[in-house]
């Protein structure tokens, strides 16, 4: 009976596949599960060495941008970034983590231990890092193919023109200079030396601001009447101490450091340049902070077209920082316009018989990793930057225009070229 009992056991267990250790048996003999073959839908395709995906969102739905396509490490226009302060340190160096084509693979700074703390965070040969006494030696460094300027003001001119004849080409921070003559100077320099010059205005690369300029070209809402601009910080008590109270190293005050962003906002958006400026600054009496540039400017620009634009700006308020666009048909506003992120775009607008208000939500992207981006591009393709040094001479020019408004209580009238983006590159791409 316990025979019979075992066979029957036997043969249950072997029915069942189940083993006397409780392992399935035959599992592996089993057949692999038939898959349904992928379609272009799920795996896309490879088109120019890109992998690229068709649409899978329905109308509705806002569709997805185009794969990136980072270009290989070892093809990537190589960068040395001169002056490691705050906005070397805080935006742009991190901001190579989002370019495309751009590496850094050189650093230049006064401070030794900075220097080396820094580099080692980033993969910096020490053979690759520079003091300034030193910088000319970029030369000897095929890496490096240009350089991102990242110091006071006072200091463009002259690292400009040393890093135009090592023959790398320049990417510089805004302002250009402390004056139109050694921005003039830097642009020759750099003409002479057969390298390319770029001034870095990341408004002009960031998506909202594009798009903005594209409905003010357009004409989407009719004709554009005026604009008021405003870009407001406050300073703290030690603010003497730093190179941007000290006129000698940065020109001016909240005009050139922040004021220069509605100034060239303005232009950048219309693609004119003012027939005339009108100014006026307040600084108050007594504080150390102010003892040597302004606190606050208040400006206007005039346009050939009859466009307006109110600009405002100061060390002495809560951060704001806001531009808001009177068309024919609609108001546009944009809060956060000049920060480093979390720009919006509000349409005001008629609806029938009722008032619209609308915010267009674009897919933001790193203003800094845009501009490195440019730079590379038009390194690698030889072509002119939409930002050149002719731009920035420019906003030296009509930034010494409203500083002699303001002195003299008078407007300033302008001569004006015949075309729009006169001191422009050429055209950027649609966003993707």
């Amino acid at each position: 009976m316990s025979k019979r009992v075992d066979l029957h056991r036997r043969n249950l267990l072997k029915i069942t596949g189940i083993g006397a250790s409780g392992i399935v048996l035959g599992s592996a003999a089993q057949a692999a599960p038939s898959y349904p073959a992928p379609t272009k839908v799920d795996t896309g395709s490879v088109e120019g060495g890109k992998v690229k995906f068709p649409n899978w969102r329905a109308p509705a739905d806002t569709p997805s941008g185009p794969t990136p396509a980072p270009m290989p490490p070892s093809e990537r226009v190589g960068f040395a970034i001169v002056g490691l302060g705050r906005l070397a340190l805080e935006e742009i160096l991190p901001a190579f983590g989002e370019s495309k084509k751009a590496k850094p693979v050189a650093l230049v700074s006064g401070t030794p231990e900075k220097l080396t703390a820094v580099a080692r965070q980033y993969g910096i040969a020490e053979s690759a890092c520079f003091d300034y006494a030193g910088f000319d030696r970029i030369r000897d460094n095929p890496e490096i193919k240009a350089v991102y300027i990242v110091l006071p003001n006072a200091m463009h001119r002259e690292f400009v023109e040393r890093a135009a004849a090592a023959g790398k080409h320049v990417l510089c921070e805004k302002p250009m200079a402390t004056s139109s003559a050694d921005a003039r100077a830097m642009v020759a320099a750099c003409e002479k030396a057969a390298v390319k010059l770029m001034i870095a205005y990341r408004i002009q690369y960031e998506v909202y601001n594009r798009r903005l300029a594209k409905f003010v070209r357009e004409k989407t809402f009719g004709r554009l009447l005026g604009m008021s601009a405003t870009n407001v910080q406050t300073v703290a008590e030690n603010g003497a101490e730093q190179w941007r109270h000290k006129r000698i190293m940065s020109g001016g005050g909240s005009l050139p450091d922040i004021g220069l962003y509605c100034l060239n906002t303005a232009r950048f958006l219309t693609g004119e340049e003012p027939i005339q400026v009108f100014a006026h600054t307040v600084t108050p009496p007594n504080d150390p902070r102010f003892a040597d540039v302004e606190e606050t400017v208040s400006f206007q620009l005039i346009f050939p077209s009859g466009f307006i634009a109110n600009c405002f700006t100061s060390y002495g308020g809560r951060d704001d920082k806001h531009h808001r666009l009177n068309f024919e048909k609609a108001v546009v506003d944009m809060p956060n316009a000049y920060l480093y992120e979390g720009q919006r775009l509000i349409v005001t607008s008629r609806n029938g018989d009722a008032t619209s208000q609308d915010e267009i939500v674009l897919k933001p992207k790193n203003q800094f990793a845009a501009e490195l981006d440019h730079m590379a591009d038009c390194i690698l393709q030889d072509r002119k930057p939409r930002t050149p040094g002719e731009e920035g001479v420019q906003d030296q020019m009509l930034m010494e225009a409203i500083y002699e408004s303001a002195r003299s209580g008078a407007p300033v009238k302008l001569k004006v070229p015949d075309s729009l983006d006169a001191f422009r590159g050429p055209a950027l791409p649609e966003e993707g």
